[in-house]
């Protein structure tokens, strides 16, 4: 690494560069960006040659950002938040409130899909059988078809039925 910045952990207590955080969140060097023109996060510290410098606070707040995103907050709700934090101590109850609501929204969306879920399941269920019937059918009609001539002890014709499976 140039310019005095180097490669650190991020959760060594040490401020990291845009590659570690976004590494850390899992977030694109273009998501990190535009979350910090957007106002989804706070303006990030520069190093001497403008590199950005992301404090273990900072990727604290990004890998919530991240689970808030995932879980479906919608940004300008992300927005409200992050602006929250940058108030401080204050906005706890703010934050509470708003959070909760979004885990109410979470709750109500698990249970949601967990009858879609349980739909899913039924239908996955449904189409087995229906091969598996399918199936069946088939090989009993192709036995039915194979029925092959072969002689008899007494050495006349006979007409048995093909199994796949010995007598």
């Amino acid at each position: 690494p140039s310019g005095g910045m180097t490669s650190m952990t991020v959760d060594d207590g040490r401020y990291v560069g845009i590659s570690e955080a976004a590494e850390s969140t899992g977030f694109s060097l273009d998501t990190l960006r535009w979350y910090e023109r957007e106002g989804l996060f706070p303006q990030v510290q520069r190093d001497s040659s403008r590199r950005r410098r992301y404090s273990p606070r900072d990727v604290a707040l990004l890998r919530t950002l991240a689970r808030l995103r995932r879980t479906g907050m919608p940004t300008r709700e992300m927005r409200e938040f992050t602006r929250l934090v940058t108030e401080g101590a204050a906005t706890h109850h703010q934050r509470l409130a708003l959070l909760a609501a979004h885990r109410e929204r979470i709750v109500a969306r698990l249970t949601e899909l967990q009858g879609d879920l349980a739909a899913l399941e039924k239908k996955i269920e449904h189409y087995r059988y229906l091969i598996e019937q399918a199936w069946i059918a088939t090989h009993r009609d192709d036995a039915r078809r194979r029925s092959v001539t072969a002689p008899d002890a007494a050495g006349r014709s006979s007409r048995r039925k093909w199994s796949p499976f010995p007598a």
